[in-house]
């Protein structure tokens, strides 16, 4: 692996005395650069030749097109199901006994009987209960507004929805000389984005979005569920809540939120994601029905709080998720299971005393959608909240709403009056 490759990570990095991949998390804007030795070694040819339009071939080629297609694919296979051999022989028998592994880590596998139970004494009677939320932002000139929605659902049915609307203006009565007003106006729309995209130059509508619904998701599967288990969807520590999305307020109700989550205990965290591809091919080498624990969370969000803190109005909260770093780091572990043959790995996060069973929950909801292999409670979660607080209804309410104001169309972006 390239020293200066940057990889976005969100989970914890291996020791590399295991023989295990490593990666290194560098600033946004410091970005690695790629020479063509590093395109001509992935790709399998040179990048002139790419760029060389004597190369390319009439759309109308498609049956090499799908030779190439078949061949490249087939060949990618057999090197992946060769390299699953080697990490199964040479890299699990190392999660144990590599220097500071977790006293749980190592590889194991479920029995039919661990999944039956789990079935019959949890999953079905209702004993766990999922989160998952939606952020749908309706974005015109004068006003932005963000509808986040979330629910709470288990195998009994659905256990409640919540939703919050932020109204964001740019152009608010002050008092101030109109004048002014208006120049603060222009001078506040100059450091947003284009009506309707998302950009790093407007945070606040993103990333506090982002931080909010995050948030919301993860109180609500706290002080509003009243099952024994909590399945969350994502990752107990997120970044936007370890960097408070650049808000000192939600950091610090985040920190009290996250301390509460990991003395809770008996919850699992599964992802949709990860950007650690060393970690998908381990998790791929696994059989249906085995899951392995890795390490624990404190590295990780160890990287993500690094240099996210500077100025006076940090500092406290800096010295405060350093404590947490230290007090709840190492009681976060990180796995992998592999509910189906069909499916991939999933990743998942669990407290350490309660790993083992944290597994089995969801690799047996996971195990309820083959082809999936992903957890059925939060795709149920996430069926339920894109029909109640869908994108299409907030949307027309929206414009109906302008259309009132005598406004019907003069605000929408290009994209709101398309077709």
């Amino acid at each position: 692996m390239r020293k200066n490759q940057a990889l976005e990570t969100s989970e914890n990095a291996l020791t590399p005395s295991t023989g295990v991949p490593t990666s290194t998390r560098l600033d946004a804007n410091e970005p690695s650069a790629l020479t063509a030795s590093d395109y001509e070694l992935a790709h399998g040819e040179k990048l002139a030749t790419t760029l060389d339009l004597d190369t390319w071939r009439p759309g109308t080629d498609l049956v090499q097109m799908y030779e190439r297609l078949a061949s490249e694919i087939q060949e990618a296979v057999r090197q992946e199901t060769v390299m699953q051999h080697q990490i199964r022989q040479e890299i699990f028998p190392r999660l144990k006994t590599r220097p500071g592994a977790p006293a749980q880590a190592g590889v194991y596998r479920a029995s039919v009987e661990d999944i039956e139970r789990i079935h019959s004494t949890l999953l079905f009677p209702g004993g766990v209960e999922a989160t998952d939320g939606t952020v749908v932002p309706f974005d015109t000139l004068p006003v932005t507004i963000t509808q986040i929605g979330v629910v709470l659902v288990s195998y009994r049915g659905d256990q409640g929805s919540w939703v919050h609307r932020v109204f964001r203006r740019d152009l608010r009565t002050s008092g101030k000389n109109p004048i002014d007003e208006t120049l603060d106006l222009l001078e506040r729309r100059r450091d947003r984005s284009a009506v309707g995209y998302d950009s790093t130059r407007d945070r606040l509508s993103s990333l506090a979005r982002r931080g909010i619904m995050a948030y919301a998701e993860r109180a609500i599967l706290l002080d509003r569920a009243t099952a024994p288990w909590r399945l969350g969807h994502g990752s107990p520590t997120p970044y936007e809540l370890v960097t408070g999305s650049g808000m000192p307020e939600l950091l610090d109700a985040s920190l009290d939120l996250m301390t509460r989550l990991v003395n809770f205990k008996r919850f699992v965290f599964v992802p949709s994601e990860t950007s650690r591809r060393e970690l998908q091919t381990i998790g791929n080498a696994l059989r249906p029905m085995e899951y392995a624990v890795i390490d624990s969370s404190k590295e990780n969000v160890q990287r993500i709080q690094a240099g996210h803190y500077p100025g006076q109005a940090w500092t406290r909260l800096g010295e405060r998720v350093r404590d947490f770093v230290d007090t709840c780091g190492d009681k976060i572990l990180v796995g992998l299971y592999r509910a189906s043959s069909m499916a991939r790995s999933q990743m998942f996060y669990a407290h350490a005393e309660h790993v083992h069973q944290a597994a089995l929950i969801a690799m047996a909801d996971s195990m309820l959608q083959e082809h999936r292999g992903f957890p059925m409670l939060i795709d149920l979660a996430d069926s339920i909240c894109g029909r109640i607080f869908g994108a299409h209804d907030f949307a027309a309410s929206a414009q109906l709403a302008y259309a009132q104001a005598g406004a019907p169309y003069q605000y929408l972006g290009e994209r709101q009056t398309r077709g």
